[in-house]
C-alpha cells in the first residue's frame, strides 16, 4: 500500500539576471511516482537534477506549479532531515527537541514530553547527559543523530532525507547510514532519501529512482537499477562511480541549464546514440517488469540493448 502518491508535478521558479529580466527555471518537469508504507525509496541523480526540489515540494516547503502529492497522515506526520543540521547554539539539546512537542502537542503533559525527549535521543545513539549541553559540544556526525532525534519527536510516518550523509566523513556517513535503517524498522518509518552518493543509495534503498534534468528517467528495484542498467544516463551516472566494475560510459557535454531545456528528450544533447526521434519527440516509459521502467527512445524501438 502507498503512503505517498506523487502525480505529474511541476516546479518552477523565477530567476533574475543583471538586467532584471525574469526567466522561468525549469526544476520539476512532470514527475510521479508512489512510496510504499515501511520502504526506503530514493532519489539520485546529479547536482542540479531538481531531487532537492522535488523532496522540498512532497514536505511543502515550496510550491508547486502543477500536479499532485498525496499522502497517508497530516502535515505533522512527515518530517524532513537536512544535510547541514540547523541547531540554535544558544539552547541545550533537550530544548531543541522539546520544543516541536510544545508548539505542536500543546496538551500534553510537560513530564510526558521529557520522557519523549529520553526516549528519542538514546534511540539515536545518544545518552541522557547529552541534553544538557550544547551543540558547539558535539561532532558533525552527533549533530546529524540530534537532527535526526529532532525529526522523530513527532512520530511521524514519513521520513524525508535530503543529502543527510554528504557533510559528513565517510566512516561516520556509514554510522548514520545504519541508523536510518535501524530507525526505519525501529519506528515503523518510511524515507524518502536523495544523495548523489550511488554506493550510499545501494546500500539503503529497497527502490531506485534516476533522475535527469527534472525528470525520473529509470526507476526500479534497486538490484535491477545497479544490475539491469537501461537508461544511457543511468548507465553512464553508475558508470562514473569509483566502485564500478562496469566499463566508464563518456557523456557529451554539460548538464543544460534548467532554464534551457533541450526539446524531445531532455538527454538527447549529451547522448551518443540520439537519433532524430529523440530531438522530436519526449519519450514514454518502457516497462521491463512491474517494477522497472525506463524513459528512451533507444528502448522503446526495441533495438538490440547490446548495440548502445
Amino acid at each position: 500500500m502507498s503512503i505517498l502518491e506523487v502525480k505529474n508535478v511541476f516546479v518552477e521558479y523565477v530567476s533574475n539576471n543583471l538586467l532584471g529580466k525574469k526567466r522561468p527555471v525549469y526544476a520539476v518537469n512532470g514527475v510521479s511516482f508512489d512510496v510504499k508504507r515501511g520502504e526506503i525509496f530514493s532519489i539520485a541523480g546529479e547536482s542540479g537534477c531538481g531531487k532537492s526540489s522535488l523532496l522540498r515540494a512532497v514536505a511543502g516547503l515550496i510550491d508547486v506549479k502543477s500536479g499532485e502529492i498525496s499522502f497517508d497522515g497530516s502535515d505533522a506526520e512527515i518530517q524532513m532531515v537536512f544535510q547541514s543540521p540547523s541547531l540554535n547554539p544558544k539552547m541545550r539539546i533537550r530544548d531543541i527537541l522539546i520544543e516541536p512537542l510544545i508548539i505542536n502537542r500543546k496538551g500534553m503533559p510537560r513530564k510526558e514530553m521529557f520522557e519523549k525527549v529520553l526516549e528519542v535521543i538514546k534511540h539515536v545513539g545518544l545518552s541522557e547527559s547529552d541534553l544538557d549541553k550544547y551543540p558547539h559540544e558535539f561532532s558533525g556526525g552527533q549533530k546529524q543523530r540530534i537532527s535526526i532525534a529532532r525529526a522523530l519527536i513527532l512520530t511521524p510516518k514519513i521520513l524525508l532525507a535530503d543529502e543527510p550523509v554528504s557533510a559528513l566523513d565517510v566512516s561516520i556517513q556509514g554510522q548514520i547510514i545504519n541508523l536510518l535503517k535501524k530507525l526505519r524498522d525501529e519506528f515503523n518509518l518510511t524515507i524518502v532519501f536523495i544523495s548523489h552518493d550511488l554506493n550510499v543509495i545501494r546500500y539503503i534503498s529497497d527502490r531506485v529512482a534516476i533522475m535527469y534534468l527534472g525528470e525520473i528517467v529509470e526507476q526500479g528495484l534497486t538490484d535491477e537499477i545497479f544490475n539491469d542498467t537501461k537508461h544511457p544516463y543511468s548507465k553512464a551516472l553508475l558508470s562514473a562511480n569509483p566502485s564500478s566494475k562496469a566499463e566508464h560510459v563518456a557523456l557529451k557535454g554539460e548538464l543544460p541549464s534548467p532554464m534551457d531545456l533541450p526539446m524531445g528528450c531532455k538527454f538527447n544533447t549529451r547522448c551518443s546514440k540520439a537519433f532524430p526521434k529523440c530531438i522530436e519527440n519526449a519519450p514514454d516509459n518502457v516497462y521491463f517488469s512491474d517494477t522497472h521502467f525506463a524513459k528512451c527512445h533507444l528502448l522503446d524501438s526495441c533495438l538490440d540493448e547490446k548495440a548502445y
